[in-house]
């Protein structure tokens, strides 16, 4: 877990008040006795989970993807390659919706905007450092030209919610 007290604090309030600002129909399936805290979310969350990214076009149609994602500081993090349709979309048009979903284990449902980590031509984000260092040690030193082909970035969320039918299942098989 790479999450902070004060990251676990700001999920957790995200996550009460994206439940709370649902419609009745999603709170009478997502409950807190079929969902997560946020630590237990950051504790199932670990390594790559695949998220389907969805973007939108100039001629706004929606677009979905399959990207790697990485859950961490409590937030989504993922790449494409700088020449990708997504990195196009979200260049212009930064706001996203991505799940994650484990079979009818798990769902992780989340909408926001995106930030551009290590922008081409511009600054790259103060943390860049640090997370270039986790993504070169999970996919490894040489799997990129980390600077030239891959555009990272960070999903900052306005509404997350986590559907988790049986907690102790998936909690014990995370621990495992």
């Amino acid at each position: 877990m790479r999450e902070t007290p004060e990251e676990l604090n700001e999920l957790q309030t995200l996550l009460d008040a994206s439940l709370a600002r649902s419609t009745s129909h999603l709170r009478s399936i997502i409950n807190s006795e079929r969902s997560l805290t946020a630590e237990q979310l950051t504790q199932v969350l670990t390594g790559m989970c695949t998220l389907a990214l969805a973007t939108v076009t100039a001629k706004g149609e929606p677009r979905i993807s399959g990207v790697d994602g990485h859950f961490l500081h409590g937030k989504w993090h993922f790449g494409t390659a700088r020449g990708a349709a997504k990195a196009r979309h979200l260049a212009v048009r930064s706001a996203v919706s991505a799940a994650h979903m484990r079979g009818e284990d798990l769902g992780v449902f989340t909408h926001g905007t995106v930030e551009i980590l290590n922008p081409q031509d511009g600054e790259p984000a103060e943390d860049w450092p640090d997370l270039l260092a986790y993504f070169k040690g999970f996919y490894g030193e040489d799997s990129f030209d980390w600077d030239n082909d891959i555009v990272y970035y960070r999903l900052h969320p306005h509404w997350m919610t986590v559907y988790a039918p049986d907690i102790a299942k998936l909690t014990a098989t995370s621990r495992s």
